[in-house]
């Protein structure tokens, strides 16, 4: 409204000056075109705001959409790490079970038998390795006694822990083949007779075979008999030694040969430990129980 009285008043202006002539006619033209150009930049300008405000959204809508996409992402980013993961346990497990069945292949399955009239190792059973034992253990340093490699590490910390402790302890028999036990056998009964099988296992069915058998021995005795019940050794062995993996094969009442509390077989810690802990010996678990710690007997 405003435009339009002021566009009448130039114009009624406008001829007067007309009529006035010539020079003033000429500047209220020209406040005539200053007027009209200041009008047409207004319109662009809000023209520009209008397209301003537009880019605006656009460009925060985009924003927002790539906002979106990039929660998208991380999500699925996520999801496959979390896959990943599953997938990489996975494949740890199976590892995992191939060393497993690898080591169990590798282990002599003998090891946690049943012997003494029980199973039958015949005379071409020999440990796959055997390593002699430094004279400075043995009952009598001028015998060459053997025992099964990987337990050797075993049976000498069961050695050291004990002189550490002040037992006097020494290994008076280790390892025996096949025909060193037959002769052993014979030669008792000639000597003892038929009651030799209550305290000697015929070839075959000796646990020393398997190189995992010692019979241990302490001053001032000179020969493995039940009096060794009764020294600090053997109560130290009682209490200990299940910690280095050994138990003893044949307690008080045992159905197979007479107490024996001088004959140790090692049997892996963690067969020992639970037999320990659960207070039974070797034979009174059945051969499945028993079978299930073979994977672990050198770890």
């Amino acid at each position: 409204m405003r435009f339009l009285q002021e566009h009448k008043r130039l114009i009624g202006g406008g001829l007067a000056a007309i009529l006035a002539g010539g020079l003033l006619g000429y500047g209220i033209r020209m406040e005539i075109e200053l007027l009209i150009m200041n009008r047409m930049l207004r319109g662009e300008l809000a023209g520009e705001r209008q397209t301003a405000s537009a880019e605006r959204n656009y460009y925060e809508n985009l924003l927002s959409l790539a906002s979106s996409t990039n929660q998208n992402l991380q999500q699925h980013l996520q999801g496959e790490q979390s896959r990943n993961n599953a997938i990489e346990s996975q494949v740890l497990q199976l590892s995992g079970n191939v060393n497993q069945l690898t080591q169990l292949q590798n282990t002599d399955p003998q090891l946690l038998e049943k012997y003494s009239r029980v199973y039958f190792l015949n005379e071409n059973y020999q440990p796959k390795s055997l390593t002699a034992i430094d004279s400075s253990y043995l009952y009598n340093p001028k015998r060459t006694e053997q025992f099964l490699a990987p337990a050797l590490p075993y049976l000498l910390s069961l050695m050291n822990a004990a002189k550490i402790a002040g037992i006097d302890l020494k290994i008076a028999s280790a390892y025996r083949s096949f025909g060193t036990q037959a002769a052993l056998h014979t030669e008792y009964l000639v000597t003892y007779g038929i009651g030799t099988n209550q305290f000697s296992a015929e070839e075959g069915y000796s646990e020393h075979q398997l190189g995992t058998a010692a019979d241990f021995i302490t001053s001032p005795m000179t020969a493995l008999t039940t009096t060794f019940a009764s020294t600090s050794a053997y109560a130290w062995l009682q209490s200990n030694a299940y910690k280095y993996g050994f138990v003893l094969s044949y307690p008080k009442g045992n159905p197979y040969y007479i107490f024996e509390p001088w004959h140790w077989r090692f049997v892996g810690v963690s067969l020992a430990t639970w037999l320990y802990q659960s207070n039974q010996s070797f034979y009174d678990v059945s051969q499945r129980t028993i079978n299930q710690y073979l994977i672990s007997i050198f770890n």
